[in-house]
């Protein structure tokens, strides 16, 4: 029965086999642990009724009948999570149950009070928690007047209602525990919709800001020039390079949101600077205290922290760093301390980089200031407003249905502290128990060291399993909790060498932790041999074979009781922590798709806008005609810009190949470059044909944008099991020589090159990017059909 000490958080797409085995899993578990405790319960008492004397076979029959059907719906109705327990069915099972459990009173006194608790436990579930509690109190009372009344002494009574109270909120927190992992787990792919929808109402918003005034300004002021043309070519070419300029200005502002849309981990730049310093031979000193921020802080934070590590390299003579990231009165500060002295060269060129990040820093309210401090050491500050309003992230979390709230949480630790503490005075009662006194004063007065020292290290178990290991928070698979572990098993059972047959301990405390803090086997291995030397120390010390039994299922019980319960409260804090951590994966997924769709399907157009007018502006004098057209052009283009906007911010796109190459087609035309297109493949799957439109579209734009083209020729062909999409020019690449054709890597490519290598390797496909033996520079993307 592995025990995984936490949960793993992937980047798996939300629904995968990866994600879902393991609440599965744990819900199996669960399962049987109640299936075992429950039944074990109810056979404590079908045998005290089965072994008592005189009890013939239609009496042990009719014991059967009254315990079955209990046991039946609490096991195959409340016990099952799929069952809503919020009906009129629910709660006219719970009055059935109860009056089954309580008749059997009328035939067998208190043999089978034990059902009682089922039904106790079930009201707890049934009920909002004033009523819940209230029902609970009603029935409790009821089975302890039934104890009261037939038991033969007070301290077998107390006793005896101390455990049915104990068993009746384990029932409770058994149950509701392992619903709540079902309820979480169903519950994350919501979680991460409503992030996600939260998150696209923000694309939304900054895509209308960005971009709607200046496409709706491009189309208006073409309009403008297309009635100048006839009119004043001196006011049409100021148009158009008024056009010219907003849709570079846009295309500019385009690639900075796609890159500030790319969110970068401020703990992933702190170790990436640790290695780059250290590299360097600077000894660093990093205190990051762990800060809740937007992702927009944090990424401005990083940002900041990779500026000023980059500027210390620049120094020589540095040899102590030291790098902290502070909160305090709703500001958080980063703050790059060394002992460097700048080259000759550096003043201009650290102003210069730092510029852009104090512009941003200012740009959300912070401030930031480099320079020497009153020790001579150089000393970057920045300071930025935490902001109150919530990302889309936490908006989504905290109007998510609230299934594992703080309300919860406290519920359950009081509750669980109430078991416990339960179990330890149920325990203490056994002692008076074996005490041989009928009076509890009496007990107290003469043999008070026993009882002082029972009840000592009674005291000491259970402080230490609330203390520790019932946090949920604690690091079970360390040497802190080994030598607790061992600490535990002494408290249990070294009181045996002076108490003897008097000895009183709770073995399933030890029994139940060693299954959560050791290894499988090793665990298991543990709780058997907790049993087996409980066992054979009550048969030394004169019980009989069914006193031996008893004690063997009870440690059974109790044992799996302890291990389910703190197991269940364990896995439904990382599930609800794993909750918080999918719906941010689905959300920085959204964001990435966002800016590489933003630069994707915007990036041309806008290239394509700026070169047309730049085109029309200088025919305009010899073809007013061709002018025109191009004008034409031009609105068409805007108009598809407004339409992309539109598509990504809604994230349903489905680009047409076809289309594509013929817009290919017609903007390499349009500057002047010779185009052979060869389109040769059958129906392809829309994401198949969306990932090749996208990789032309980048790719025409690379060609006009980074080469000297006079020819190019585009090909889509069918290859055996996939289909290749070839991009040819005779232009030198950023005018190098020669290389070999290699697949290109992401890491080392720009942002256009990164998103066409992401959505073709997203297919299972290759992109290679490379100058041929004869010169021309060919972009390959082959995906699989």
């Amino acid at each position: 029965m592995p025990v995984p000490e936490q949960l793993a958080v992937t980047a798996e797409p939300l629904g995968t086999a990866g994600i879902d085995r393991r609440p599965r899993r744990a819900l199996l578990l669960a399962g049987l642990i109640i299936t075992v405790v429950f039944v074990n319960s109810c056979l404590f008492g079908l045998l005290a009724v089965l072994l008592q004397p005189g009890v013939d076979f239609w009496q042990g029959l009719l014991a059967v009948l009254y315990v079955a059907p209990v046991l039946a719906i609490q096991l195959l109705f409340f016990s099952r999570p799929a069952v809503r327990l919020d009906t009129r069915l629910a709660k006219a099972m719970l009055v059935v149950q109860a009056c089954l459990a309580y008749l059997p009173t009328l035939h067998f006194d208190a043999a089978l009070s034990s059902l009682t608790t089922l039904a106790a436990g079930s009201a707890l579930l049934l009920f909002r928690p004033r009523t819940g509690w209230t029902v609970f109190t009603v029935f409790m009372a009821g089975t302890t007047w039934i104890l009261w009344v037939y038991d033969d002494t007070w301290l077998s009574a107390t006793f005896d209602s101390i455990t049915a109270i104990f068993y009746a909120l384990v029932v409770y927190l058994l149950t509701w525990l392992a619903r709540l992992v079902t309820e979480l787990h169903q519950a994350r792919t919501e979680l991460a919709r409503r992030a996600v929808a939260e998150q696209r109402l923000a694309f939304a918003r900054d895509l209308h800001d960005l971009l709607g005034l200046s496409l709706s300004a491009i189309a208006l002021k073409g309009e403008l020039v297309h009635r100048l043309l006839r009119k004043s070519l001196d006011q049409a070419r100021e148009e158009l390079a008024e056009i010219t300029g907003i849709a570079q200005r846009t295309l500019s502002d385009v690639r900075s949101v796609a890159r500030g849309y790319r969110e970068l981990s401020l703990d992933k730049e702190s170790r990436t600077a640790v290695s780059l310093l250290s590299a360097s031979n600077v000894a660093v000193r990093l205190d990051l205290e762990q800060v809740e921020l937007p992702v927009k802080l944090r990424t401005l934070l990083a940002k900041v922290l990779r500026e000023g590590v980059t500027n210390v390299l620049r120094y020589t003579g540095v040899e102590q760093c030291e790098i902290t990231v502070r909160e305090n009165a709703g500001r958080v500060a980063l703050e790059i301390v060394h002992d460097g002295t700048a080259h000759e060269d550096v003043p201009a060129e650290t102003a210069e980089s730092l510029d852009k990040v104090t512009e941003e820093v200012s740009g959300h309210g912070g401030t930031l200031s480099a320079g020497p401090d009153a020790e001579g050491r150089w000393r970057l500050h920045a300071e930025l407003p935490i902001p109150e309003q919530a990302e889309p992230t936490e908006t989504a979390l905290a109007q998510a249905p609230d299934h594992w709230s703080r309300i919860d949480a406290r519920n359950v630790q009081w509750t669980l502290t109430a078991v416990f503490i339960l179990f330890g005075l149920s325990a203490m009662t056994r002692a008076f128990m074996l005490s041989g006194y009928s009076d509890l004063w009496t007990a107290l007065t003469e043999d008070t060291w026993y009882i002082a020292f029972t009840a000592g290290y009674l005291i000491a178990l259970v402080t230490l399993q609330l203390s520790y290991f019932a946090q949920p928070n604690a690091r079970l698979r360390s040497r802190q909790s080994y030598a607790l572990l061992l600490v535990q098993a002494c408290l249990t059972f070294l009181p045996l060498i002076p108490l003897g047959s008097t000895w009183v301990s709770l073995p399933s405390l030890f029994a139940g932790t060693a299954l959560l803090v050791l290894p499988p086997l090793l665990g298991w291995t543990a709780f058997a041999v907790t049993a087996a030397s409980v066992v054979l120390v009550r048969l030394e010390y004169g019980t009989d074979f069914i006193g031996g039994f008893y004690s063997f299922a009870s440690i059974l019980n109790t044992g799996l009781m302890v291990f389910g319960l703190i197991w269940l409260i364990r896995l439904v804090t990382e599930l609800g922590e794993t909750r918080k951590r999918l719906a941010e994966v689905a959300v920085a997924e959204e964001r990435l798709r966002f800016a590489r769709d933003l630069h994707d399907l915007l990036g041309m157009s806008l290239s394509a806008i700026a070169l047309k007018s730049e085109l029309t502006s200088r025919i305009m004098d010899i073809d007013t005609t061709r002018a025109s057209d191009e004008l034409l052009e031009i609105l068409g283009l805007t108009r598809q810009a407004l339409t992309d906007v539109r598509s990504v911010a809604s994230g349903y796109r489905e680009l047409s190949l076809d289309q594509e190459s013929r817009s290919a087609q017609a903007v390499l035309v349009a500057a002047d470059v010779q185009v052979r297109l060869e389109i040769e493949h059958e129906d392809l799957p829309p994401t198949v044909r969306t990932v090749l439109a996208v990789v032309l579209r980048e790719g025409v734009t690379n060609v006009l944008r980074h080469s000297k083209v006079e020819r190019c020729e585009i090909a889509v062909r069918r290859i055996g099991d996939g289909v290749a999409l070839d991009i040819v020019n005779d232009g030198v690449e950023n005018g190098r020589p020669s290389k070999p054709e290699r697949p290109v890597r992401v890491e080392a490519a720009g942002s256009g090159i990164t998103n066409m290598s992401d959505r073709v390797a997203g297919l299972g496909g290759e992109l290679t990017a490379g100058v041929e033996a004869d010169g021309r520079f060919r972009l390959r993307a082959v995906v699989p059909v």
